[in-house]
């Protein structure tokens, strides 16, 4: 556990209780600090209790005597209306931070000279791939490594810093929003689409909460920016000294080949790097590598022997030719758009609660669709924007994957059943990863061989 020094003594208010709060409050409490919490579940008080904590509701209480309000990114800061802790902090003139910026403030209260690395990770689709592939590689070539933020362990639940250590940190939008003094050493920005617009009251909300991750560069810092979209190239642009990633810009990743200045590299050995957008991901891990000090020799062994995420284009199977692809981490057709884009054809799955705009925008790729098997509850929609594309509602995964199977099957040729749904999981599954099990349970239960199976 990181302890977090400066406001020692003093009232800390916590809201929100989940994964993220209780750990800021253990966090505070360790450095020296009164931290008092609530939550609108009767659970979570009741947890924060068990721990010794002080809880109080934060209703009642005098705000005049709080150092700071740590606000759980999930609790809305700005829209659709602020939160009443908000409201009630910002009458009081207490500031509004979160597990994030308390990070942040930890390392920066360390002494010259036993500062760690910070490489940080934020975008629309890709951060999570990003992020667990730059740890891997920071790994391979013997670094101290620490991972979690977004991804995994909330970043204050992460080891105590010592020399020489660097952290991997996934950033969410709303995390980054309650930062005041994040100053990674490599900041990466994978791209943005539409997304969370409630939450940011709009795009424009959105890209200023994403482009945080660069407001504090320090003399040195790397800003690393993709640019295949209108908004990574504007803050490419606008971002001083910031190397872009993409289309036109210094590492120009393109399907199987990253180029860098000096090599090309072939990742059509990496078994978990298929499609043009994991080669943009490569871009970046090899470039925040590099940043840190890895050798060209160590960065390129530690990209082709990145096992992979799951739920993350995922291989979980096969069967005689047919090879079973899982992809429920893409919630959203920018996401989908991807996983169509690397393979020429394909048996695709999709289909959940639809997200503004739905499929539309993936009409270009509908070619490379053999066959769709759409389930959940946005399956006549997508039904009706796939028009002649080939499809069938088959309403419930176990169904999809057994339809989708004989499908693929009869053509005699080697095929691809890819779970990619470009919609979120909560009508039919709690979350993505339950839903991606689900998908990996039926195609075992059809006698697929799991990848690296006998």
């Amino acid at each position: 556990m990181i302890r977090v020094p400066g406001f020692e003594g003093r009232r800390v208010a916590v809201f929100g209780l989940g994964r993220s709060g209780l750990t800021a409050a253990r966090a505070l409490k360790a450095g020296g600090v009164e931290p008092v919490l609530w939550d609108d579940g009767i659970s979570s008080r009741m947890q924060a209790e068990a721990e010794g904590f002080a809880v109080e509701d934060l209703t009642t209480s005098d705000w005049s005597g709080f150092a700071a309000l740590v606000l759980a990114p999930g609790v809305p800061l700005t829209h659709p209306v602020p939160h009443w802790t908000v409201e009630k902090a910002q009458e009081a003139g207490v500031e509004i931070i979160g597990d994030l910026e308390l990070f942040a403030r930890a390392l920066a209260g360390l002494p010259e000279g036993e500062w760690p690395q910070v490489v940080a990770i934020t975008g629309t689709n890709g951060k999570s791939t990003t992020t667990a592939l730059i740890a891997w590689v920071l790994k391979q070539a013997g670094l101290t490594v620490h991972m979690g933020g977004n991804i995994g362990i909330g970043v204050l639940a992460l080891p105590e810093p010592v020399p020489g250590a660097v952290y991997v940190i996934e950033c969410s939008s709303y995390q980054l929003d309650l930062t005041t003094r994040f100053a990674p050493d490599v900041a990466i920005l994978t791209n943005i689409s539409p997304d969370h617009l409630d939450r940011h009251g709009g795009m424009d909300g959105y890209v200023a909460a994403k482009a945080r991750i660069f407001a504090h560069r320090g003399p040195g810092a790397v800003a690393l920016i993709g640019v295949d979209e209108r908004w990574g190239a504007e803050l490419a642009a606008e971002v001083e000294g910031a190397v872009s990633v993409g289309v036109g810009g210094e590492y120009r990743p393109s399907a199987g080949q990253l180029e860098t200045p000096s090599d090309a590299i072939d990742l059509s050995g990496a078994r978990s790097l298929a499609g043009r957008h994991n080669a943009q991901n490569a871009a970046f891990a090899y470039a925040a590598a590099r940043a840190l000090g890895v050798d060209h020799e160590a960065a390129v062994e530690g990209l082709l022997s990145f096992p992979g995420l799951a739920h993350r284009m995922e291989p979980v199977g096969q069967i005689g030719q047919v090879k079973f692809v899982n992809d429920s981490k893409a919630t959203n057709a920018d996401a989908t758009r991807q996983a169509l884009a690397a393979y020429e054809r394909v048996f695709w799955i999709a289909g959940g609660r639809a997200k503004a705009g739905g499929i539309d925008d993936l009409a270009e790729l509908f070619p490379r669709v053999v066959e769709a098997f759409l389930i959940g509850e946005a399956a006549g929609p997508f039904a009706a924007a796939l028009g002649d594309t080939p499809h069938r509602i088959s309403g419930d995964m176990a169904s999809a994957v057994q339809q989708a199977y004989e499908a693929a099957s009869r053509t005699g040729r080697e095929e691809v059943v890819l779970l990619s749904p470009a919609a979120a999981s909560f009508d039919q599954f709690p979350d993505f990863e339950v839903r991606g099990e689900a998908f990996r349970a039926a195609a075992l239960a059809l006698g697929a061989q799991s990848e690296g199976a006998a």
